[in-house]
This record gives C-alpha cells, sequence and structure tokens, in this order.
C-alpha cells in the first residue's frame, strides 16, 4: 500500500523543481526563484505551497534563511525510485540494500599543502544511504562557519562532496586557497574567479586569474545536518 502523501499537481511541480535546482546548483533554490519560475508576482505565493509541503512531512523549512529548504529522505527515496522506474531500471526497492549505501570518509580540518583527502585530515567514516544525494559523492566535508547560512549550510553540517576541478556558475563549490579550504558559490568572471558567500556578513573572494593559489577541490551535491557532538 503506498502511504506517501498525496500532492497536487502545483505541490509536485514544485517539489520537482527545488530537487532540479539542487541537482544543478547544489542549493534549493529562493522563494523568489521558486516564484519567478512559476509565474507568480510574490513570492509569498511560493511560501504557501511549500508550507503545504511541510505540512505534509515532504520537505523541512529552515527559518532565517532564503534557501532554508531540505527535502526529506523519505521523500528523496521515492523521487529516485520513480525515476529508476520511468527509465525502466530497477527501482531502488529491488535493488540490495548494500548497493545503496555508501561509506565515505568525513573531512574535519585540512593542513596547508596536502591533500583533501590525506589519512589525517579524516575524523572518521561514515555510512549513509546513496539515495539522499543528487550525485555520488566521494567525501563528507564538516563545515565550519556560517558564511553559507543563507544557502541553508549552517556551523557542524556535513557537506557531501564529488571530486571536480572544474565548476559552473552558480555551483556550490569546495575551493582551496593558499593554506585555506572554503565553502562557495563559484562564479566565473572576465577577470578571474568569484567565491560567493550566502551571508551579508561575509565578503565576497575575489581570485584572480592565472592564480596559482586557488584549486577547485570538489563540487556539493548534499547536506547531512551534524547532530553528533563536537
Amino acid at each position: 500500500m503506498d502511504d506517501s502523501p498525496k500532492l497536487t499537481n502545483r505541490q509536485q511541480q514544485i517539489l520537482e523543481l527545488i530537487q532540479r535546482a539542487i541537482e544543478r546548483t547544489g542549493a534549493p533554490p529562493t522563494r523568489a526563484e521558486i516564484a519567478s519560475e512559476l509565474g507568480y508576482r510574490s513570492p509569498n505565493a511560493a511560501e504557501e505551497h511549500l508550507k503545504a509541503l511541510a505540512r505534509k512531512g515532504v520537505i523541512d523549512l529552515v527559518s532565517g534563511t532564503s534557501r532554508g529548504i531540505r527535502v526529506k529522505s523519505d521523500t528523496l527515496r521515492r523521487l529516485n525510485a520513480a525515476r529508476l522506474r520511468a527509465s525502466d531500471e530497477l527501482v531502488f526497492e529491488a535493488v540490495p540494500a548494500a548497493l545503496l549505501s555508501l561509506n565515505l570518509p568525513l573531512v574535519g580540518r585540512v593542513a596547508a599543502g596536502s591533500p583533501i583527502l590525506a589519512q589525517e585530515h579524516i575524523e572518521r567514516t561514515f555510512s549513509v544511504e546513496s539515495y539522499l544525494f543528487t550525485s555520488k559523492p566521494d567525501y563528507l566535508l564538516k563545515v565550519r562557519g556560517m558564511s553559507m547560512r543563507d544557502a541553508g549550510i549552517l556551523d557542524g553540517d556535513l557537506l557531501a562532496v564529488q571530486k571536480a576541478s572544474d565548476a559552473k556558475n552558480g555551483q556550490i563549490v569546495v575551493a582551496r586557497l593558499g593554506d585555506e579550504v572554503t565553502v562557495k558559490r563559484f562564479r566565473r568572471t572576465a577577470a578571474g574567479i568569484e567565491l560567493l558567500p550566502e551571508n551579508p556578513d561575509f565578503q565576497t573572494i575575489q581570485v584572480p586569474a592565472g592564480s596559482t593559489d586557488f584549486s577547485l577541490e570538489g563540487l556539493a551535491v548534499g547536506l547531512i545536518r551534524n547532530t553528533l557532538p563536537g
């Protein structure tokens, strides 16, 4: 028996819009972006639909952030299972559980000059279900600070990262700048690269073209709210 919540056509459309935005950029859309996509004049109309989805247990809304929308794990499972059925592949329920689990190293503080996945950076290994992520991640990174607060990425969260050497404008990335590793939104310009925070208390980081102090470590493909102490 299917006990999944019944959604209106508009609610289903908004849910799919949220999922596409997360797949494309690594973060959910803002209320204004949802309103613009659906032709609403005011973000308030989008907010009402989001509240309805939250009441039905499909998403969580994080107060105080413009992108504070989290798709629940049960919802992700249903969305991914539906995609597999639509493409005539095996549905998730038919796949052995071991194939749905990923063992991901958790990277804590990163020492200067050493690879991000160096053994001394790995605090522990997590076993997580693969359907939680839009693409297969290679590791989890413990977020430090609140510079991405308005993207719903908070201090202590575990960011799922897929290794990559390039990114598209608008994607959330993990970048190395000299001795520091940072999580920011990526934008390439004629003058170089901009790393954009999602918190007005922080400044944009400008990386000149040809800078040898910059390297891209990976793309954000999911987020786990860390409830562990420390």
